[in-house]
This record gives structure tokens, C-alpha cells and sequence, in this order.
């Protein structure tokens, strides 16, 4: 029996707009970020989708995940970009997955399990260019990859950094992080004798920074059908929009007319200011839809918004169904996505949630029963 609250996933969006990314890349290669499962989309689907259609690599942010790829059949690589300590060392070796290091820490624990497998790693350096996170500085940098390619099972692969506002098309920043990457690149390439892989641009970058493909991009958000500054990036983009890839959707599980001045659920936030249709989904936090959302958020019935009111529970939220004309018990609600000539996006829903749309779709996607169409 399914559950009626589901997570339906676009095959034919995630295909769009990776055709949408590899138009903005250019000649560059395509990594695919699919960590946190796919950002809630699921990542071995996703992830199919993606080496189909291209792309020459996935980007994960653990070696658990790594491995989840490796024994769905995946061989192609696939970069551990949130770094590589001595405890996961020896499993990034055993499945062939490309460490991405930010320091020296985990080297010896790496060449000694490579040396032991008897095979050469790739390895790729992540270098702070201004994201003020993770990674070596870039006066320290050369040094690493001389450290690297001293050991006799380790191989300087690549260089990669991070846009820390890439989203921001108003800030310099990205104009400042790009030639710290660039000099530091050039740098690089006079000091190592043999060529390294560069790549720094995510989806902001790839979208927005001129000149940030580089070797290879990193689109993650945007494969999804999202803008990485959100609402902002759908308006003001004119050709090749992306598509939301989730739609969430349920039905209602009871309709009730109250008169008016009656208070609705936990701690009567809410009274009803007239006679009113009261329509009871079955959708809570548990599910991913926040208390947050209490008397702000909207969903679609019949093809019209309709509003929450009162406090939302665990497992149930209460619709204002009374101008969206006839609603049954069995009627879908949309929360995200499309109906009729209205939609929900990811981006509005982040708004009522004081949020990203990021969130917004891990939420939804790992809380709740997933469906590909298309």
C-alpha cells in the first residue's frame, strides 16, 4: 500500500537541464553532484540519468555514498569532495573512488592501502580560494602536490575550489575568488611538470562567473531544475529555463465546515474569520513540511491556492478549501509543483520557510515515498 503523500521525480526535467548545463559548460566536463541523494531525488536514479546523458563524473560528499554508487554499477569517477580522513581512507582505495584531500592528514594512510592493492590513486587537492571552509591556502598548495606525488602510490590529478557567492551576481567576490584560482592554477603549472585537472565552478559559478568551466564543472542545483539564487535566477533568465524536477503531492483525508470564531488545531493559532471549508491533508513535519509553514504556506486544489491555517502537526495540516470550489475527501493537493495553471516552486515555499530551496528539496525528497515518471 502506498503512502499518500509522494514525491514524484521528472526523468524528462533532470534530462532538460542537464541539457541546460552542458550548454553553459562549453567544452568542459561534466560532474554531476548527487550527494544527499541527489539533493532528495534520489541518487542512483539520478545518477543513471546523468552518466547517460554525459556526464564524466559524480560528485558525493561522503565514502559511504561512494560506495552506494560503486554497487549500483556506476564505474565511472566519482570525487569524495567533502575530504578524505584516515578512517575512510582504506575504502575510498578498495572502491576506486577519487579522494578529494585538503591537506596533508590522510596522504600515508592512502598511498600505504594503494600500495597495498597494487594500483596508483588519483588524487585531487581542494585549494581555499576565498570559500573560508576547507582546503589548503594557496602559499601552501605547491607543497601539497609535491607531497602527493612524492609518494610512490599517489598522484596529483586536479585542483579544485569553491565559489563561496556565486549566487550573488551584484558581489566582486566571485571576480576575486576566480583570479585567486587562476594565478594559483598558473602557479601551479610552472612549479609540477606534469598537466592537473581544474575545477572550481558549481552551479553559480557555471551560470554566472565568466570564465569558470575551466576542465570540468560542478552543477548541482541546477540539474535539479532550481536557480542557485533562486526566484531572482528563474526571473530573470530569458531562454533555456530549467525545470523543476519534484513535485510533492497528497489527498485529502477529511473535509469539515466550521462556523465562524472556531479555533483550529494545536494552541488555536488560528480562528476561522467567517463559515469555513476545512480541508485536513495528512502531511506534517514528520514529512518534511515545517511548523514554519503555519499560517503562511499555500497549496493547490481543484488548480487555486488554497491556504493553511493553524499550527501544523506531526502528521496533519489544515486547508482554507472554502474558495476552490467543490473538495472531496480523495482530491490531490499539490504542495510542490504544478496544477492546473498554478504552481508551487521550491522557491517560494524557502521563502515561507525563511530557507533555500535546497533545503526545501532534501526535505521534501528523503522524508518521503519517491516516484520517476517520464
Amino acid at each position: 500500500m502506498e503512502s499518500l503523500n509522494k514525491i514524484t521525480i521528472s526523468a524528462g526535467a533532470l534530462r532538460h537541464n542537464f541539457a541546460v548545463c552542458r550548454h553553459h559548460a562549453g567544452d568542459a566536463g561534466i560532474l554531476a553532484m548527487v550527494k544527499a541523494d541527489a539533493y532528495g531525488h534520489g541518487m542512483i536514479e539520478c545518477a543513471g540519468i546523468f552518466v547517460e546523458e554525459g556526464a564524466v563524473a559524480l560528485g558525493v560528499a561522503e565514502v559511504v555514498e561512494g560506495i552506494k554508487l560503486r554497487k549500483a554499477g556506476f564505474t565511472v569517477p566519482v570525487f569524495i569532495l567533502a575530504g578524505i580522513i584516515n578512517q575512510t581512507s582504506q575504502a575510498a582505495v578498495e572502491n576506486n573512488l577519487t579522494p578529494v584531500v585538503v591537506d596533508n592528514s590522510a596522504l600515508g594512510e592512502l598511498n600505504k592501502y594503494a600500495r597495498r592493492a597494487g594500483k596508483e590513486i588519483d588524487i585531487h587537492v581542494k585549494l581555499d580560494a576565498g570559500m573560508g571552509r576547507q582546503g589548503t591556502l594557496p602559499e601552501g598548495i605547491v607543497a601539497l602536490v609535491k607531497e602527493i606525488d612524492a609518494y610512490p602510490c599517489l598522484n596529483t590529478k586536479g585542483v579544485l575550489a569553491h565559489f563561496p557567492m556565486a549566487d550573488d551576481r551584484q558581489s566582486s567576490n566571485s571576480d576575486d575568488v576566480l583570479e585567486t584560482f587562476s594565478s594559483t592554477a598558473r602557479l601551479i603549472e610552472k612549479e609540477i611538470p606534469h598537466h592537473c585537472m581544474y575545477h572550481i565552478a558549481n552551479s553559480g559559478g557555471l551560470f554566472y562567473v565568466r570564465g569558470a568551466q575551466f576542465d570540468m564543472v560542478r552543477p548541482g542545483i541546477s540539474l535539479y531544475g532550481c536557480y542557485p539564487d533562486g526566484e531572482t535566477g528563474r526571473q530573470a533568465a530569458t531562454k533555456n529555463l530549467l525545470k523543476p524536477a519534484m513535485c510533492f503531492t497528497t489527498s485529502v483525508i477529511q473535509v469539515r465546515n466550521v462556523d465562524k470564531g472556531v479555533g483550529v488545531g494545536y494552541g488555536h493559532s488560528f480562528f476561522t474569520g467567517r463559515p469555513t471549508t476545512v480541508a485536513v491533508i495528512p502531511v506534517g513535519y514528520e514529512d518534511g513540511y515545517l511548523r514554519k509553514l503555519s499560517n503562511t504556506a499555500q497549496v493547490l486544489i481543484n488548480g487555486h491556492r488554497a491556504p493553511v491555517i493553524g499550527r501544523i502537526s506531526m502528521n496533519l495540516t489544515l486547508i482554507d478549501a472554502t474558495d476552490v470550489g467543490p473538495v472531496n475527501v480523495g482530491d490531490q493537493v499539490v504542495l510542490l509543483g504544478p496544477q492546473g495553471s498554478e504552481e508551487i516552486t521550491a522557491d517560494e515555499i524557502a521563502g515561507w520557510m525563511d530557507t533555500i530551496n535546497y533545503e526545501v528539496l532534501c526535505l521534501f525528497g528523503h522524508m518521503n515515498d519517491r516516484v520517476f515518471i517520464d
